[in-house]
């Protein structure tokens, strides 16, 4: 088998040629984004191969600037591979594992998700608002909006209007298959009946304006459990103590220990959270002290929110913790600064089993 690896680029590629054994028959050479680059590399690929059956093609996925050469190769019938960049990317940064220190690619992959997942809750919040103008009712009709059966049925009918008229059957089946079973007939009677006599809006633009926000969540959803999954291997490789932890899902945990990094750069848990922001300050003026401490709100915004967010998973799973909100707010807290002191012992939990390597046990 003969592999031909592309590099693409706006104005020329890079190209390698080798055997499936790793024979290197023309080392990385430039093309230039021409006709004449383009035969140049279609010559040295001959050269070295009687039957194209056994050639394979593989170039990333480089928008526009890939297409003219993937249409040069196809139409010379080679068998041709477009790759996703992140794939590769994150292929380069696991062969390099033990010269690139873990975290940071960790770090790289939280964060990345991070901003992906909080790009996708605003999409999400334009579906509402927009559901609010085309087809108020659905909200009472469904348990939420933010369902794949509810995403479907709002992506080929998006609006009261377009419900109101849709055949029965056909409406039926789609909430059946998207719902696994959980919507059937008497569900989309429910919704057409509610659509028929909705006060919602018919406003075209609004319509596929819906329609195209549900498409851009479909594809940042995508987009997440596929960065997700990296994360989960290196994890899965890491085998951290704290996933021990009830509540502390790999999410949670890939980010926690991504942003804190070293352990041994922390002499104790209180400097983890002051580096996360999470120390108490206090205000003052003049002789005048506040009685209510908040959080300083410095350090790494990614960790202070990958702490709460655990603490509060935590809380729901764990009996220790659970209780331990509970006393706190039996003291007059407010939730969430009952999370916060919950928060804090958290830390103090995951820096012991960090520096010892020990699993968490649930007390008895």
């Amino acid at each position: 088998m003969i592999l031909v690896g592309i590099d693409v680029s706006k104005d020329k590629h890079d190209c390698f040629i080798s055997t499936s054994d790793g024979e290197v028959l023309f080392d990385v050479f430039t093309i230039a984004n021409t006709m004449d680059g383009f035969s140049d590399l279609y010559e040295k690929i001959s050269s070295v191969a009687d039957d194209f059956s056994k050639v394979k093609v593989g170039l990333e996925a480089t928008g526009h600037y890939s297409y003219n050469i993937l249409g040069f190769v196809l139409n010379k019938g080679l068998t041709t591979y477009v790759i996703n960049p992140l794939h590769t990317n994150l292929f380069r940064k696991g062969q390099s594992l033990r010269k690139t220190k873990t975290d940071r690619i960790l770090k790289s992959l939280t964060r990345y998700r991070f901003i992906k997942v909080q790009e996708r809750a605003k999409y999400k919040t334009s579906v509402a608002r927009l559901v609010n103008i085309l087809f108020p009712e659905l909200e009472d009709v469904v348990s939420s909006l933010h369902m794949k059966s509810v995403y479907t049925l709002l992506s080929e009918f998006p609006g009261a209007s377009h419900i109101a008229s849709a055949h029965l059957t056909h409406l039926t089946h789609l909430l059946y298959v998207e719902s696994k079973g959980h919507y059937g007939r008497d569900k989309a009677i429910e919704i057409r009946e509610a659509a028929r006599s909705s006060i919602g809006s018919v406003m075209p633009a609004k319509s596929l304006e819906l329609s195209h926000t549900i498409n851009l969540i479909n594809i940042l959803s995508n987009e997440i459990d596929e960065i997700e999954a990296e994360i989960k291997c290196i994890m899965n490789e890491i085998d951290s103590p704290i996933l021990s932890i009830p509540g502390i899902s790999y999410r949670m945990g890939a980010m926690i220990i991504a942003e804190i990094g070293d352990f041994d750069r922390f002499s104790s848990p209180d400097q983890i959270l002051a580096y996360a922001g999470m120390s108490p300050s206090t205000y003052q003026s003049g002789q005048l002290t506040s009685s209510h401490a908040h959080m300083e709100k410095r350090g790494s915004k990614y960790l202070r929110y990958a702490l709460f967010n655990a603490t509060i998973y935590v809380c729901n799973w764990d009996p220790t913790f659970s209780a331990y909100l509970a006393k706190k707010r039996a003291e007059g807290k407010h939730y969430y600064v009952a999370i916060t002191h919950a928060a804090k012992k958290l830390v103090r939990l995951i820096y012991a089993l960090e520096s010892s390597g020990e699993q968490y046990r649930i007390a008895a």
